[in-house]
């Protein structure tokens, strides 16, 4: 099976490795790959000259399946340039607000995602709430969440952990998640939190990753930490919340994309008001308690290898179905 995989821009440090995870464990299961890195999403002359590179690799790759691995322009791009059946992933700001954006790209990157919707043979929506504002296509649409690397994000002794990153055994440590939009993901509600946090249990080593972090250290981080702490206003299904859960990372979250269902096995773990003082309480009483959670039992089912074979599905379905219509029409 020969897979195009388009994504917007190029894979760097943690922007889109989720991506990369995906398609090397799809290869892993027996996937033909060949990827297209959409070089502008705004710009009408490159995207002119990108269509022209793009028509190459079809003729050249002669894929049988082209993934979107996003919406917007990328899903847009791709029902315009190709016959070959499309698969589109959406993941998040694709279809919800994107707060990062002006009002009118946002509206527009939204729209375009509805209408790529129209030309998909099959969508995968990585939550339940996001297949929810599809406007149409929830038929040939499956919530399928972006696997977690198991053998990256596991637990390890949390003593080591923290001697290796010069962390005292002693201290209160609560982990964020800022990426390259602190804005989007609310550090400003984050901040206050701990605050209302400290006030209740003592001083507390607030640290922010800014997405320059490699996975390796991120997860020796989370084996370390004491919470994670989730407040993003609009998610799809975050990857550093199902990372945490890998790591037996407990997590105090706002109720955001599909968080309430990932942390509904999970203990301890608390999902509550987005506002400072419930997530300050919550906070506190998790780090008062100082217990690891149960997650890494209740996230094998959601490993990039299991993930792989449930797209596999996807595509196979989307592809018995091109061959039935194949037969209709002689």
């Amino acid at each position: 099976m020969r897979v195009l995989f388009v994504y917007p821009g190029p894979i760097v440090s943690s922007r889109l490795l989720f991506v990369r995870k995906q398609i090397d464990s799809l290869v892993a299961a027996g996937v033909s790959s060949q990827e297209f890195s959409l070089q502008s999403r705004t710009s009408l002359v490159i995207l002119a000259s990108e269509w022209v590179r793009f028509q190459r690799e079809i003729r050249s790759f002669r894929p049988d399946i082209v993934h979107a691995q996003y919406g917007t322009a990328t899903s847009a791009f791709c029902a315009l340039s190709s016959s070959a059946p499309i698969i589109v992933t959406f993941r998040g700001s694709d279809l919800n607000p994107a707060p990062s954006a002006s009002f009118m790209r946002s509206i527009l990157g939204r729209m375009l995602s509805q209408l790529s919707a129209l030309r998909a043979r099959r969508i995968i929506c990585v939550s339940e709430d996001l297949r929810e504002r599809l406007w149409w296509r929830k038929d040939v649409s499956t919530v399928i969440p972006s696997g977690v690397d198991t053998d990256i994000f596991r637990p390890k002794p949390r003593l080591l952990a923290r001697q290796s990153l010069g962390w005292r055994a002693d201290e209160k440590v609560v982990l964020f998640n800022a990426g390259n939009n602190p804005k989007a993901k609310r550090l400003d509600l984050a901040e206050s939190a701990i605050r209302v946090a400290e006030a209740r249990c003592g001083q507390i080593r607030f640290a922010v990753l800014d997405g320059s972090v490699p996975p390796e250290r991120v997860s020796t981080m989370m084996s370390a930490a004491d919470c994670l702490l989730f407040t993003s206003d609009w998610e799809g299904s975050p990857n550093i919340v199902k990372e945490a859960i890998a790591c037996n990372l407990p997590v105090v979250s706002v109720d955001a994309g599909d968080i309430r269902e990932r942390l509904m096995k999970i203990s301890p773990s608390r999902v509550v008001d987005r506002r400072p003082d419930a997530l300050g309480r919550a906070l506190s009483e998790i780090l008062e308690r100082g217990a690891r959670s149960n997650g890494e039992q209740e996230i094998r089912h959601l490993s990039c290898a299991n993930v792989a074979e449930r797209i596999l599905r996807v595509y196979r379905q989307a592809l018995s179905e091109r061959v039935s219509q194949a037969e209709r029409r002689t």
